[in-house]
């Protein structure tokens, strides 16, 4: 276990001293500081436009622009930016090494593989986590700071209100499966990055796979239909369910398990093909 805690400090200290583990972190800010600019200086117009057609059966009161809108908003970023930014770090993990040449230097050690590749893994997903958290301070701390708290409202098919001393759970909820569905994209590059030695390779490949196959099965192709509760990528807006009035338990624990069961396929996918893969550099 102290080997293995020691593999890890030592695979953060490479994720932490290249320039690109910051690209993240700095576009996340850079996102979540537009977001808030713009609603900042035309949320209310916005905001006034969408509720005119609804103020004539209804009456608003209260905070409707505050931190937890910003906060709402900022989520729905999470499965469409956040998986290029883990994919960034987590794709070079195994693949970095191949193509700086120090894989058999490193396996001089008497370390197996199957730590090593451990020890990469939950260093990415140490990496993951950060850039997580980092995305829920900033744009929930950010947001009550400077637009204050009030209640939810979240136009779908329905119009849901939600009072402000049941956010807090809620937010806590979505971001617990947003961090569930980034470690998935995470394995995916991991194990993209088992495959290469070139570290472009499961960059571009595990985001390619997610733009394409959300495109292909938003399309609506009859044959992908039935697939489509069988792919990853069909549960990662799935943080969304955490802000219904009824949430449905058996479609979340669904989502969770299906998520899962695909984190273990890539991570033994990586560890079986890594154990028996040819060292040449």
């Amino acid at each position: 276990m102290k080997a293995l805690i020691t593999l890890i400090r030592i695979e953060l200290f490479k994720i932490f001293r290249k320039g690109r583990t910051y690209i993240g972190f700095g576009a996340i800010f850079l996102i979540i500081f537009a977001i808030q600019a713009g609603i900042y200086f035309e949320g209310q117009n916005v905001f006034d436009f969408i509720l005119q057609q609804l103020e004539q059966n209804f009456f608003f009161e209260g905070n409707l622009i505050n931190g937890y809108l910003i906060t709402y908003i900022v989520l729905n970023t999470l499965w469409i930016h956040v998986p290029i930014l883990v994919a960034l770090v987590t794709g070079d993990l195994i693949a970095g090494e191949a193509n700086a040449g120090t894989f058999r230097l490193i396996l001089t050690r008497p370390v197996s593989r199957v730590k090593l590749l451990i020890a990469k893994f939950l260093a990415g997903w140490t990496y993951t986590f950060l850039l997580v958290l980092f995305m829920a301070i900033l744009g929930m701390g950010m947001g009550i700071l400077i637009f204050g708290k009030g209640d939810l409202m979240v136009l779908k098919s329905t119009i849901n209100f939600f009072p402000a001393d049941e956010l807090p759970w809620r937010f806590f909820a979505a971001f617990a499966y947003g961090m569930l569905s980034m470690t998935v994209v995470a394995a995916l590059a991991f194990m993209l990055s088992a495959f290469s030695d070139n570290s472009i390779g499961p960059i571009i490949g595990a985001v390619a796979i997610i733009i394409g196959i959300t495109i292909i099965s938003t399309i609506g192709f009859s044959w992908m239909k039935t697939l489509n509760p069988y792919l990853f990528t069909s549960y990662l807006p799935g943080w969304q369910q955490f802000f219904e009035f009824d949430i449905n338990k058996g479609k979340l624990i669904k989502s969770v398990l299906v998520q899962l069961s695909y984190l273990i396929a890539f991570l033994g996918v990586a560890i079986v093909y890594f154990r028996k893969k040819d060292i040449l550099s």
